[in-house]
Order: structure tokens, then sequence, then C-alpha cells
């Protein structure tokens, strides 16, 4: 289902034409409009308004928007919406855990699914606030540790002109030698 669709609007519409187009699909199909209707008509109605719900939560939420855009670029990824008129339930799965509506039980369900490629996956965690936190800290303590490495040497050469480290220590172990025979 794509919802851009749905709403009858195009990829580039922007928030007030997306709120537009579902104000108006959500006015024609909503329930309470359709209670008197024969049942096919009102569960049509029904489930078409969830769609509309579901695509105007999306479109509307720049992160949620963003996520959806990608995952239908993508083609490794899915996207399927079922319905079943005797359990009432719609589920939604898009990107990576939106939420999906159960009618019957009146709240939010928040589902994964996995069927994201290596690279998406990747590219989410190496995206993450802590990851970046984390990787900033790690930098930061190589950082130091260089400086303290640098500064050690420039402290012994200052300390022992002429003698590198190497030397030095090829000549205590010279006097540790002569020292035992």
């Amino acid at each position: 289902m794509d919802h851009y669709k749905v709403l009858g609007v195009n990829r580039t519409a922007t928030k007030d034409e997306i709120k537009e187009a579902f104000r108006k699909l959500a006015v024609q199909y909503h329930p309470d409009k359709h209670s008197q209707s024969p049942k096919t008509i009102r569960d049509s109605a029904t489930l078409r308004f969830k769609q509309v719900s579901e695509a105007y939560e999306i479109l509307s939420d720049d992160r949620k928007r963003a996520d959806y855009n990608f995952s239908q670029r993508s083609s490794s990824s899915s996207y399927s919406y079922t319905y079943n008129p005797q359990g009432s339930t719609s589920q939604g799965f898009y990107g990576y855990g939106y939420g999906c509506y159960t009618a019957s039980q009146n709240k939010k369900n928040y589902k994964y699914k996995a069927s994201s490629s290596l690279l998406e996956v990747a590219l989410r965690y190496f995206t993450t606030r802590a990851f970046l936190l984390n990787l900033t800290f790690a930098g930061a303590l190589f950082g130091g540790l260089m400086m303290i490495d640098t500064s050690g040497e420039a402290l012994w050469k200052r300390h022992n002109s002429g003698k590198s480290f190497e030397e030095t220590m090829e000549s205590l172990e010279k006097a540790k030698a002569h020292k035992d025979t």
C-alpha cells in the first residue's frame, strides 16, 4: 500500500497538502458517517478510514515519512497491510518498528519486521546517537593517549639529549651484564 496514493497526494506534497487531503478523506470515510450503511459498505469504509489514518500518521511526521520513503526506495524492504473483518485487525509493517493499530484492543502495538538489508541495518546502527557519542568518546581517549605518548617522548629527549631510548636500554643491559661478571 502506497501512503501517497491512499491520500491522493504526490511524493513532494507539503504537510498542509497532506493534512487537507487527510481531512477530506477522513470525513468521507469516517465510521460514524457509515453507521447506518450495510455491513459491507461499513466494513469497507472502516478499512479505508484506517488506511487513511495510518497514511496520515506516517506522512505527517517527518522522521516516519523519511523512513517510509527510504523503505519504499529499497527493494529489500517490504510493507504489508492485512485486514480481517472478523478480528478487526489492521496491521501495517514499514521501516523498523513503528506501530500498527489493533481495533479490537483500541491501543497501539509496536511490531518489528526484519526485512532490511545488511547495509540498511549497518547504516541505522552507525548513525544512532549512542554509537556516535561512543565514537566521539573513543576518539577523545585515543587523542589523549597519543598526546601523552608524544609528550613522554619529548620529555625523554629533553632530559636525555643525544641518546635514544633503545641506546639507553642497551647501555643499561651492558652495565648489568658487566656487573654480574
